[in-house]
């Protein structure tokens, strides 16, 4: 059995990626008549953390395509109490067709992952948010074109996120600079481009992108070392004409951008919150198709809606 995880974007082959993110915009184009290949499916979704479009995208998602859903939170189960995680790997491996996981801990995750004979997602941990990242590149690609050769900016903190972005860039070709606090420097993944001055980071730049400040279980932290770093009209003025403007959600208002940025035509926050549906369809569909199971309507043509 050929068990394919979805942990992180860094230790899939290009190929698969450019293969779902393809997939994605054909489901989008199917919104309305989805396919139902997961018709008989049960898909395990397990939540530490509070979550609104993580677990709205993959419920729905697993739902519009035939599936269903178990969902759960970490105080309802025992993984990483009494039981071993090799214990709760193979049991949900005997009960249900995949997992998708948002948790703190990452190590935990890709271990319940090594033990585990059905694919594991990653919801989003403290360290990564690959599932994020795709409907990114899906928005991206939406409104822009193709993403090689496209320089995409990243404002403000240091996290999950922006972490993600540094795997993803030589990966889809494209040039990402981040733009942070000097004193974070150092918490920036080993080859990325950083700069503690925000207009060069905007200069020119196709996507401009930020993420809140004070991330779940950091509350209380100092903000003042960010405030340089709003997405503000004058950061978007020296981006490029067409450049757009993207934020996973929920914006803090108004501190990490302004009122006026998030509200402006260049804004894509809701097409960027809705294309975590399509993305993570086709995460499901390239995980379960070689999981074990038997998809339905085999062979389904993503290209061509029915007649």
């Amino acid at each position: 059995m050929n068990t394919k995880h979805f942990i992180n974007v860094k230790g899939i082959p290009k190929e698969s990626l450019h293969a779902i993110l393809k997939n994605a915009h054909a489901l989008k184009r199917l919104k309305f008549f989805p396919p139902q290949i997961f018709s008989g499916l049960s898909l395990a979704m397990v939540f530490d953390k509070r979550s609104t479009r993580t677990r709205m995208s993959f419920e729905v998602a697993m739902k519009q395509l035939g599936g269903h859903t178990i969902v759960m939170n970490m105080e309802e189960m025992q993984l990483g109490g009494a039981e071993s995680v090799e214990s709760t790997a193979t049991v949900l491996s005997r009960y249900v067709d995949g997992i998708m996981i948002r948790m703190s801990d990452q190590d935990l995750m890709e271990d319940l992952a090594r033990h585990s004979q059905i694919p594991v997602i990653n919801g989003m941990t403290d360290r990564s948010h690959p599932c994020q990242i795709m409907a990114d590149i899906l928005t991206i690609e939406e409104k822009l074109g193709a993403i090689a050769g496209k320089k995409i900016a990243w404002f403000g903190d240091v996290n999950n996120v922006s972490n993600t972005f540094v795997d993803a860039a030589p990966i889809f070709e494209f040039d990402l600079i981040l733009a942070c606090p000097e004193a974070l420097h150092g918490r920036v993944p080993e080859g990325a481009r950083v700069t503690a001055d925000p207009n060069e980071a905007a200069k020119n730049a196709d996507v401009i992108v930020t993420d809140t400040w004070v991330s779940m279980g950091q509350e209380g932290k100092s903000l003042e070392i960010f405030e340089p770093y709003q997405v503000s009209r004058n950061i978007m003025a020296l981006a490029n004409d067409h450049a757009i403007f993207m934020h996973c959600l929920p914006i803090h208002e108004w501190e990490e951008v302004s009122e006026e940025v998030a509200k402006s035509p260049a804004s894509v926050i809701y097409d960027e919150a809705e294309n975590r549906l399509h993305a993570q369809k086709a995460i499901l569909a390239w995980c379960l198709e070689d999981a074990g199971v038997s998809l339905r309507q085999g062979g389904f043509n993503f290209a061509e809606p029915p007649a």
